[in-house]
């Protein structure tokens, strides 16, 4: 994590324990008076001026607590005026109380809108050296290739075995002609997902194409033991399909092709995976889309 984000990560926590802390002293504070409406009066009034600082700023909100605190001031005055000892002084705390909670509130919520923007940041710049697609949320060819090298070398230097597993969706340019944008977009984001669930945690999902998807997994693993991952994610895919309403009656499925690192066939990341893409072509129902 940057140390920016670090720091704003912390201060967001400090807000919100400071913020809570408030809170639980608003309550010991309003038992202690025993003013029940007007504790309760107080309080809706600084649940609006709460509002009022989440929704429009810090300013407004501070605006709105001087107006409380006038309010309550000239409350205050008139009723001991004319009635007194009517209010007491200990219900001054409600002067300090609104200012502290919209205070913290500011202080929690700038923090975590830092954050936010850190990150809609990072996945911009991402997305503009081309290593993270916004559609799927998956890495792209730019990343399996920098990915793919690591992998490489470590087959090269320890013999690790290394295997490039690629999906399809079966018949997918007669699916785009027979279903809606919106079925094909949910279709996509289903195949992703599956990709992403179906395998281990240290395996890495690729969208490798989106004229034609095309998604790929590179692990260390031989031919025989990408084959169960390739059966467990297409049994996956299949159950994903059915719970789908929108997909459900769809006739399609998952092909794929596996290719093994052989450095004596292959040069680069792309003999790889484009080995991957010509194995499909044996898969059984193949999707004619070659």
């Amino acid at each position: 994590m940057h140390a920016d984000d670090s720091r704003a990560s912390l201060l967001a926590d400090v807000g919100l324990l400071l913020f809570l802390t408030v809170i639980s002293l608003t309550v010991v504070l309003a038992g202690i008076t025993h003013q029940l409406w007007l504790n309760a009066c107080y309080m809706g009034i600084t649940l609006v001026v709460m509002l009022v600082t989440y929704f429009f700023g810090i300013v407004p909100g501070l605006l709105g607590n001087l107006l409380f605190v006038l309010g309550q001031t000239a409350l205050m005055v008139a009723v001991n005026w004319h009635h007194a000892g009517q209010l007491p002084l200990t219900l001054s705390f409600w002067l300090v109380i609104p200012g502290l909670l919209s205070g913290t509130l500011a202080m929690m919520m700038s923090q975590q809108q830092q954050l936010q923007a850190n990150n809609d940041l990072l996945r911009t710049q991402l997305a503009e050296r081309g290593a993270f697609d916004l559609q799927t949320n998956l890495r792209t060819t730019v990343a399996y290739v920098a990915d793919a090298r690591v992998f490489i070398e470590n087959h090269r230097r320890f013999q690790l075995p290394v295997t490039m597993v690629v999906f399809r969706i079966r018949y997918y340019h007669e699916l785009q002609q027979l279903i809606s944008e919106q079925q094909l977009q949910t279709l996509l984001t289903m195949t992703s997902n599956t990709l992403t669930t179906a395998t281990r945690d240290n395996d890495v999902t690729y969208y490798l194409d989106n004229q034609l998807p095309t998604w790929g997994t590179i692990l260390y693993a031989d031919a025989e033991t990408a084959a169960v991952a390739i059966a467990r994610i297409k049994r996956t895919f299949a159950t994903q399909l059915l719970a789908e309403a929108e997909l459900k009656s769809l006739d399609t499925a998952l092909v794929s092709g596996v290719a093994s690192w052989n450095p004596e066939t292959m040069a680069n990341p792309y003999d790889l995976m484009n080995e991957g893409v010509r194995e499909m072509e044996f898969d059984v129902g193949q999707s004619g889309e070659k």
